[in-house]
């Protein structure tokens, strides 16, 4: 769906419109002017823990990253592919139940950067880049990233820090976790800068537990991907692919800013691997067609990714020829080829008609040639097989909205919205289906969960009041003074 196109109102009211800003540590500041980057890339991170018994609990934890995760989610640019999204869901829990994490009340975010990165904080957040995508050549190499970072979680390496530290303890997890959210919004230097600084009280102490952490995420990590059914060696050789991008002079991955890798590390890992049973692990389909998505969707030449997948097509077979015309259909496309892309897709349908991501492709072809009708159709009988899905089900509600169907599509989104009710994307998009249907006030009480989501809370509460002038409906009304008073004691208990 297209990005909203409502706005903040624009009275000048002293105070109210004001950008929320939770109390900080200096020490975000002072990482970004070393790294050079402006001021507007600052990241707001809530208060953490007691900071006289420097120890936190893990409901505090799984807290204090929940609001964590609202800063990141406001100043990171997301990649809104639904398909994507759920994969990454899905896999992320097929890890988690064969880790040792034991809270699996986890949240994601895609980040939209070609740049590889993947980092994990408390409270079950898992952030990935796309660009992890392009840089994986198998799935067990994409997943031995999340596992590393769910091994973070499951040992609780943050927590951990902060009461072994003893002293200085708050700061230096708030520079750690304000690193992560700097990398991933402003780069992987400024993240590095405010690693470093965040730890400047205890180099030497802290260099030496870092190293001792990502051991254990390493070993937990290789434990994990065993017990899921992959490669255990599929790491080692995800860890080799980075070093040989530092090697040969390509980008840095962002990752080797915060997980340093050399040579023993890698061998340690491959030596680790070899320690397990040998797997033959069968290529799934999934992987490889959520990774053409992401080459195709940062493509600046659609014909040429369309020649090089036809160059490439006489030496593949299986699930990689499948996705070689996958990523031709949504190349073709993207260039405005919708018949052809149609035919490059209905070999692939007639194999396998219930395939979610071909039938998602489906509908995309349809909608992007205007055929909203045959879109609705296919994403309707789709959903008759797959109740709920999030992916089809956010397309359908996009399908809707392009037809001009505002009532029916805010009826889906309203209803989806009580499965994924911290769904940033999906709040967005039913403010803007609210508005088009003209539902005054539900457009200021869906405006407010999408601030509420990104953690402003200024305008969030502005919103609920809005909406609040709106409702005669008592039931209504009482829910929304809920939500103020949600909003009241969150700022009381994170944002001191």
């Amino acid at each position: 769906m297209h990005k909203p196109t409502w706005s903040i109102p624009n009275r000048r009211i002293p105070g109210r419109y004001m950008p929320y800003k939770p109390r900080l540590f200096s020490i975000t500041c002072l990482a970004l002017l070393i790294a050079g980057h402006p001021v507007q890339a600052q990241v707001n991170l809530p208060v953490l823990g007691d900071a006289v018994s420097g120890t936190i609990s893990n409901q505090d934890e799984y807290e204090y990253g929940r609001e964590f995760f609202r800063s990141v989610r406001k100043q990171t640019p997301a990649l809104n592919d639904p398909l994507i999204a759920d994969y990454i869901s899905s896999l992320t829990y097929k890890l988690a139940v064969n880790s040792e994490l034991t809270d699996h009340r986890l949240e994601f975010i895609l980040i939209d950067s070609q740049v590889l990165n993947a980092f994990a904080a408390p409270g079950g957040i898992v952030g990935v880049n796309a660009g992890l995508f392009l840089n994986a050549t198998n799935e067990g190499q994409f997943a031995s990233v999340l596992a590393h970072e769910l091994a973070h979680l499951s040992q609780r390496h943050y927590a951990r820090s902060v009461e072994d530290s003893r002293n200085n303890t708050l700061p230096n997890i708030a520079g750690l976790l304000a690193g992560l959210a700097v990398a991933a919004t402003v780069g992987g230097d400024a993240g590095q800068a405010a690693l470093m600084v965040g730890q400047a009280r205890s180099v030497d102490n802290q260099l030496r537990f870092s190293r001792s952490h990502e051991q254990e995420a390493d070993r937990i990590g290789i434990r994990t991907l065993f017990n899921a059914g992959f490669n255990p060696e599929d790491m080692a050789g995800m860890f080799e692919g980075m070093l040989h991008s530092r090697n040969f002079g390509e980008r840095v991955p962002e990752f080797m800013s915060t997980h340093p890798l050399d040579e023993n590390r890698i061998a340690d890992s491959r030596n680790r691997a070899n320690t397990y049973p040998k797997v033959d692990y069968i290529q799934n389909p999934e992987f490889l067609i959520m990774r053409e998505r992401v080459r195709i969707n940062y493509a600046k030449k659609p014909e040429a990714e369309i020649l090089e997948r036809q160059r490439m097509l006489p030496q593949l077979n299986g699930a990689a020829a499948d996705a070689a015309h996958y990523g031709i259909a949504l190349a073709q496309m993207k260039s405005g080829q919708h018949l052809a892309a149609t035919e490059t897709l209905d070999p692939l349908l007639a194999k396998e008609p219930s395939r979610i991501s071909y039938l998602m492709l489906q509908a995309e072809i349809a909608m992007s040639a205007n055929e909203f009708p045959r879109a609705i159709g296919v994403l309707e009988a789709a959903l008759k097989l797959n109740p709920d899905n999030h992916a089809l089900t956010m397309t359908y509600a996009t399908a809707l909205t392009k037809a001009r169907r505002y009532k029916e599509a805010a009826a889906v989104l309203e209803q989806h919205a009580i499965k994924y009710p911290d769904d940033m994307q999906l709040w967005s998009d039913l403010a803007e289906v609210e508005g088009l249907a003209g539902n005054i006030s539900k457009v200021h009480q869906t405006r407010a969960e999408y601030f509420i989501a990104v953690g402003d809370f200024a305008h969030a509460k502005d919103h609920l009041n809005f909406a609040m002038n709106q409702e005669t409906d008592k039931l209504a009304l009482a829910k929304l003074r809920q939500r103020l008073d949600y909003i009241r004691n969150t700022e009381k208990k994170y944002y001191r």
